[in-house]
């Protein structure tokens, strides 16, 4: 039988009962481009990680951070996955614009004003790049949490946006940013 097997196919045989845990928690973050996101437990286990096609198979498209949730779980090789939506109560949902830099507990303050500000590369996937103002100005990081709390869900090389940054640990960081007037002429 062209050498198939259950392990190949990911299919549990039909003589082995899932072994699932039922969890209660909140939505840490979700990324519908990604297709995945994690639950915080609240009995303290470890992150739960939720695939967008479980949430599509249980009736929903998306969830945003925050949600509470309550799931039954499977181990996997690489922790708890959420196997089943029981039920989801988004009264408790941070919008976009709300979400604080939550990944980065530091404290940075940010110069007065905001400045313009060219994206010289960012990488969705590994959620942060580096942004410059100029020949001859230290690149200033910022991190995917900063542009989520603006509704900004990616940015590409030569996009310009206003910038407020203040030093980090390892150099300048963005604190807060919004779509530069002129990008947002060019789009509109």
């Amino acid at each position: 039988m062209l050498g198939l097997s259950y392990e190949s196919l990911q299919i549990m045989p039909p003589s082995e009962a899932l072994d699932l845990v039922e969890i209660s928690g909140r939505i840490k973050w979700f990324d519908i481009a990604k297709g995945y996101g994690f639950i915080v437990p609240d009995n303290g286990l470890e992150d739960v990680l939720v695939h967008a096609t479980t949430l599509r198979r249980d009736g929903y498209q998306t969830v945003l951070e925050g949600t509470r949730i309550n799931c039954e779980a499977l181990r996997r090789a690489k922790g708890l996955q959420v196997f089943k939506i029981l039920s989801m109560d988004c009264s408790t949902a941070i919008r976009p614009a709300e979400i604080q830099n939550v990944r980065s507990q530091i404290k940075i303050s940010p110069n007065k004003d905001f400045e313009t500000a060219t994206v010289k590369w960012f990488n969705r996937d590994r959620g942060f790049g580096f942004l410059t103002r100029g020949d001859g100005t230290e690149d200033i990081f910022i991190h995917m949490e900063t542009l989520r709390a603006q509704g900004i869900a990616d940015l590409k090389p030569g996009e310009e946006l206003l910038v407020r940054f203040g030093d980090g640990p390892k150099g300048l960081m963005a604190v807060d940013v919004r779509v530069s007037e002129s990008q947002f002429a060019i789009s509109h």
